[in-house]
């Protein structure tokens, strides 16, 4: 679950913290959000931005197939 957590402090600074986005990506999420709050002062990566995101593919063989017959 992706998830973006904001603390705004009383000088008008703000943390940004994204979680559950793997690999670079992150950087695109908050992108358009930085834009609008303002200069980026510094950046922290957590483990997750070295990660590389997982592909999931799905291959059904012929005999697992469900055709229209299989739902009655």
């Amino acid at each position: 679950m992706e998830t973006l957590e904001f603390i705004i402090y009383p000088d008008g600074r703000v943390k940004e913290m994204v979680t559950g986005v793997v690999g670079t990506s992150c950087e695109a999420v908050t992108a358009e959000i930085e834009a609008h709050l303002g200069k980026v002062v510094s950046r922290e990566t957590t483990s997750e931005f070295y990660q590389t995101p997982q592909q999931q593919s799905s291959t059904l063989s012929p005999k697992s197939q469900i055709t229209h017959r299989d739902w009655a």
